[in-house]
């Protein structure tokens, strides 16, 4: 199941460190042995809800534990402290849902156990 690396970054005020620019070139390299790809890098956010300050990146892996194995990857962690050392940010892995998935389903079941829970 396709699972993704979910990135809220936050840089620091003033130009973009040479730093993160070579992550930026090197990244790519780190993810490829996973089959990591990215799906929004750079782009824009539309705000429609809430605050978001920051950027938003979204790359796709074939699993949770491949996002797992790039991470700790040799590769990755050499690069890693060229962007946290200039970002603040929240990274976080999410497994996604196939195209079985059913929200009101999902829904029943949440209602179910809140209502087991309240008796």
């Amino acid at each position: 199941m396709t699972a993704y690396a979910i990135a809220h970054l936050r840089p620091a005020d003033g130009p973009v460190h040479d730093e993160v620019l070579s992550y930026i070139e090197r990244i790519q390299a780190t993810m490829e042995p996973y089959g990591g790809r990215f799906l929004v890098h750079g782009a824009e956010v539309e705000v429609v809800e809430g605050e978001w300050p920051g950027a938003l990146v979204l790359v796709a892996f074939p699993g949770v534990e491949e996002i797992r194995a790039w991470y700790a990857s040799p590769a990755y962690q050499e690069i890693l402290p060229l962007r946290t050392r200039h970002f603040d940010g929240d990274v976080v892995i999410v497994p996604g849902v196939g195209p079985e998935y059913d929200a009101p389903a999902t829904a029943a079941a949440m209602r179910a156990a809140r209502d087991r829970a309240a008796a």
